[in-house]
């Protein structure tokens, strides 16, 4: 709530967007986070492979 409209926020998640309701479990709370969050917010995809895997080389 501090930052909001004042600064930038990132914030990254292996479970999706859809899924984040479920997670939280929690209505009130689910609609309020999910609100702050996504007023202003740019969303990035990625796919691709992890990169956290070890490579074989």
């Amino acid at each position: 709530e501090d930052r909001y409209g004042n600064s930038s926020v990132i914030i990254t998640s292996q479970l999706p967007v859809e899924a984040w309701y479920d997670f939280i479990n929690e209505p009130t709370l689910s609609d309020a986070i999910m609100d702050r969050l996504t007023a202003c917010a740019h969303r990035l995809p990625l796919k691709g492979k992890s990169l956290r895997k070890k490579k074989n080389n």
